[in-house]
């Protein structure tokens, strides 16, 4: 979440939304944004995300349609996912 918190003016000059997702409850995700000081919401998902979009640690790209144009398992690197977001610029 750092990483992404450290890029997210870049993120924000490309037009993309960073969000976290997990099922951790709202007080939980309220520690962790004060600790780590991210300027991004996390959402708490009580198990529908995760049957439409899968569990673990996963990084989606979807589109203004609402459609799912990239996943990554794992933590990916910023520089990959933002060139990920420039390329959804021609959709």
């Amino acid at each position: 979440m750092q990483a992404f918190q450290n890029d997210i003016n870049r993120f924000e000059k490309l037009g993309a939304q960073v969000l976290g997702v997990s099922a951790d409850s709202l007080e939980t995700h309220e520690d962790f944004v004060k600790k780590l000081g991210l300027n991004f919401s996390l959402l708490v998902d009580k198990g529908s995300i995760r049957k439409i979009y899968g569990s673990g640690r996963l990084t989606y790209l979807i589109d203004h349609s609402g459609i799912l144009r990239y996943v990554h398992k794992g933590m990916p690197a910023n520089d990959r996912l933002l060139q990920e977001i420039g390329n959804l610029q021609y959709f």
